[in-house]
């Protein structure tokens, strides 16, 4: 049975999350729930849960405020939170564990069982949530949690000049000539990136706008990076890619 608390402030919300829990996840017991951010931390240090589903936005602070104030190992997080575009990116960029208000039943189940069955070192976590603490605070989507073979690596999209496919992988291609083999689907990384100066130029190969140094004429085109590769550029994407270039929206 795993254990688990909820820290959440608004009454309807902890309300279809407990119901939702006791329905659909039958081998999570919730142990107690809190409002607060003083009270979910004494809350988790008196009950010692498996597994805490915690709101960001709560009224005497953000649910980071507990984990900063948790003593080390952390207990396993799903965060909670209302629909934003921002923070769910931030949430996938950052790999974090996450469920959309209102909960959906199936999404929840997901959730639960991605993370019970997940043996995820702890200063993985700590990665993640790292990247989500920093991204949300400055109000820029600076870092990207990848997964690797070896585990979880930190890096700054500014950093990325461009990713490209590798069956069900990606390899991301840095500024300092290094490269990372990663192992997510390069379309697992496109909706979010489109929205911090990336785009999409072929089936196999997204780019950073920025890095772009030259376009070369052709039926769909070559663009040369800052980094000397050149990358082609699809005949159906070619127009829009002209225009954000053009454009830079």
């Amino acid at each position: 049975m795993i254990t688990a608390v909820i820290i959440e402030d608004e009454i309807r919300s902890r309300k279809i999350l407990i119901n939702s829990l006791a329905n659909y996840c039958k081998d999570v017991s919730v142990i107690g729930h809190a409002e607060t951010v003083s009270d979910g931390l004494y809350l988790i240090k008196e009950k010692k849960p498996d597994l805490v589903f915690l709101d960001i936005d709560l009224p005497d602070g953000s649910g980071f405020e507990i984990l900063e104030n948790l003593p080390k190992p952390w207990p396993k997080v799903i965060f909670v939170t209302a629909y934003n575009q921002y923070a769910v990116n931030a949430f996938q960029i950052s790999a974090i564990d996450y469920l959309l208000k209102p909960v959906d039943p199936e999404l929840l189940q997901k959730a639960v069982e991605k993370v019970s069955m997940s043996d995820e070192p702890e200063e993985q976590q700590e990665k993640k949530i790292e990247a989500f603490a920093e991204n949300r605070h400055s109000g820029r989507l600076n870092k990207m949690v990848v997964p690797t073979m070896h585990g979880l690596q930190l890096i700054r999209t500014e950093d990325i000049v461009r990713l490209q496919a590798d069956g069900n992988y990606t390899t991301i291609f840095l500024k300092n000539k290094s490269s990372i083999l990663v192992s997510k689907k390069i379309k697992d990384y496109e909706a979010v990136l489109d929205t911090l100066g990336f785009f999409r130029v072929h089936q196999s190969h997204i780019i950073n706008l920025d890095l772009v140094e030259r376009y070369i004429k052709g039926e769909g085109g070559i663009v040369v990076l800052e980094d000397g590769s050149e990358v082609e550029v699809a005949r159906r994407r070619k127009d829009s890619f002209l225009k954000r270039i053009t454009n830079g929206t």
